[in-house]
């Protein structure tokens, strides 16, 4: 391709997508064609002397005004009923965007956001015309939707990456090119080096670039690795509808908004999903009723820093007060003024089907008014459990996080929430290890644990990466094997706290969402409890309190009644009562 035909294409194409996506592929394209980049793009003084610029300037004022542009916005365009697929780039045909029934394998790796985020690739990838496969050994495309917030998690993509380019060289020629696609953090995070190290990866898309799929899915069916790792300001995926992974779920994650403004000095994540924005309740709230419709007993809403919610789309709600914060606390940011805040969405969620579980991740400390806590508290369908995540007992090290609390403010802020919504099941995150972390830092760590007593826990050893303030600011100087030491401190003091913790459920009665089969005894199901804690109980005939005189076995997605017996640090035992619904077993629990 001649380097005046990138520049019209991208020119043309800033009606259809990014600038700058549309370059960086047409730089990759071109450095892809071996002694183009040398013989066919010539100096800029070769270029005027050659007549492009003239030629250029040309085509420019023989071309269509800006008035044809907005005649053109206004004018309805004809589009494909099915598959549904957007307006291709100058350099595509619509054609080229459809997946002509390609099967697509996708492999998810991560939290909770990475498993909303491949159902939004999916939902836009079956518009298009693809097919969904759990093959492997069928796929036509195989995805890989990321994590990057530790070493490990990077480090099983490149050993997963290893074992799928046998699959590629072994490819028939009679098939079509097996394709190979890195989405999420990772792609975002690493860019070009995953492209230069692995040439069998064929596609990039970061976080925000999910809707450029087909495109950069066309772009490499001409042989051409093809990249989108733009992040957005307003990406929300607000009108895209989620496919359900597991038809059969008895739950699902809906998305109320992305990135993170709180650029803790450990973490990589406004790097690699973005500046926070929000999507509009409304766009929330009918994807919450579908879900209900569907028959799906619980929703998690979901977020980097889920209750720090603000939907600013309402004109009306711009020019509120500034967002309460929990008390003791601080942003590493400007406050925020105006929007319809997590409050006000949870309580509205909440309203939609009192018969549907609400829960919530992942929140930060800082953003729990008052309000929040009381609407908790009053409604009988949002759990009562909240992910609290201290990271360290060290008010020190809490600093050099750039938490915005210290460890008195936290627990302060934990006996303000068990005082505001009694019976409350607590987890966290800590990070072991941390730069300058001392010994007696890691002690005052131990005794946060003894003294909160968490039902569950999420504990990692620290890994520090690139771009994030630690990395450029702060030395990580605790040796590995201390780091590990100091994790499996940690570790055994959880296990023996929340044992302790739920323990207190045992001679309780327990409202128990099924899920399923147990998966280590086929004559047992499993379900969790209001407080997320997972919760098995025999397989057996029960009666139906909404049914007098009948006996029923539970399925997934019945509320049961569970006596717990007992309890480890991670699950509850019991035997079932009896099947009910979540309005009738108020009277029980």
């Amino acid at each position: 391709m001649h380097p005046l035909q990138c520049v019209l294409q991208a020119q043309r194409c800033l009606r259809w997508g990014p600038l700058a996506s549309v370059s960086w592929l047409l730089l990759r394209t071109c450095r892809a064609h071996s002694g183009v980049c040398s013989s066919a793009c010539p100096s800029p003084e070769r270029r005027q002397e050659d007549g492009v610029w003239k030629d250029f300037s040309s085509r420019l004022a023989t071309g269509p005004p800006f008035q044809h542009f907005l005649r053109s916005a206004s004018v309805p365009q004809e589009k494909p009923s099915t598959p549904d697929v957007e307006d291709p780039p100058p350099y595509l045909t619509v054609d080229d965007l459809l997946g002509r029934q390609r099967k697509v394998y996708l492999e998810t790796y991560g939290c909770q956001m990475n498993v909303n985020d491949t159902e939004i690739a999916w939902s836009i990838l079956q518009k298009s015309g693809y097919l969904r496969t759990s093959n492997l050994q069928e796929a036509d495309v195989v995805l890989l939707v990321t994590c990057s917030i530790r070493e490990k998690a990077e480090q099983t993509i490149w050993n997963r990456l290893h074992q799928l380019k046998s699959l590629k060289s072994k490819r028939l020629r009679s098939q079509v090119p097996l394709r190979i696609g890195i989405l999420g953090c990772m792609a975002e995070r690493l860019k070009e080096e995953i492209l230069n190290r692995e040439k069998m990866v064929d596609i990039l898309a970061g976080p925000d670039a999910y809707r450029d799929l087909p495109r950069l899915l066309a772009v490499a069916e001409s042989g051409q690795q093809a990249a989108n790792v733009l992040l957005s300001l307003d990406e929300t995926y607000a009108d895209v509808v989620p496919v359900q992974m597991r038809p059969s779920a008895t739950s699902a994650f809906v998305s109320i908004m992305r990135g993170c403004d709180n650029m803790c000095s450990y973490c990589i994540v406004p790097f690699t999903r973005g500046r926070e924005r929000s999507r509009p309740v409304s766009s929330i709230l009918e994807e919450v009723r579908k879900l209900s419709e569907q028959g799906l007993k619980e929703v998690t809403l979901l977020g980097q820093n889920v209750n720090s919610f603000r939907d600013s789309s309402e004109v009306q709600f711009n020019n509120a007060v500034s967002t309460n914060l929990s008390r003791g606390f601080s942003t590493n940011y400007k406050a925020k003024q105006g929007g319809l805040r997590f409050a006000y969405l949870l309580d509205q969620v909440s309203r939609i089907d009192p018969e549907m579980r609400i829960r919530f991740t992942s929140p930060h400390p800082k953003d729990f008014p008052d309000e929040v806590l009381q609407l908790i508290h009053e409604r009988d369908n949002i759990c009562k459990q909240i992910h609290l995540p201290a990271q360290s007992g060290s008010s020190r090290v809490l600093e050099a996080m750039r938490r915005g609390y210290s460890r008195e403010a936290y627990v302060e802020l934990i006996h303000h929430i068990r005082e505001s919504i009694p019976g409350v099941s607590l987890s966290s995150d800590f990070i072991a290890g941390f730069c300058g972390e001392t010994e007696e830092d890691h002690l005052q760590t131990v005794s946060l644990l003894q003294e909160v007593q968490y039902n569950m826990g999420f504990l990692f050893a620290y890994s520090m990466r690139q771009k994030t303030r630690a990395y450029h600011r702060l030395k990580d100087d605790i040796p590995e094997e201390v780091k590990l030491r100091r994790l499996e401190e940690l570790i055994t003091v959880f296990r023996e706290e929340a044992t302790k913790a739920n323990k207190t459920f045992v001679g309780c009665t327990q409202l128990v969402l099924v899920e399923g089969l147990s998966k280590r005894s086929a004559t047992d199901l499993y379900g969790r409890n209001d407080g997320n804690l997972k919760v098995i109980f025999p397989d057996v005939e029960m009666e139906d309190v909404t049914n007098s005189g009948l006996r029923v076995q539970a399925q997934p997605g019945d509320y049961v009644l569970v006596k717990i017996t007992s309890a480890s640090s991670q699950t509850l035992k019991g035997h079932v009562l009896c099947r009910t619904t979540l309005k009738d077993s108020a009277a029980y629990c």
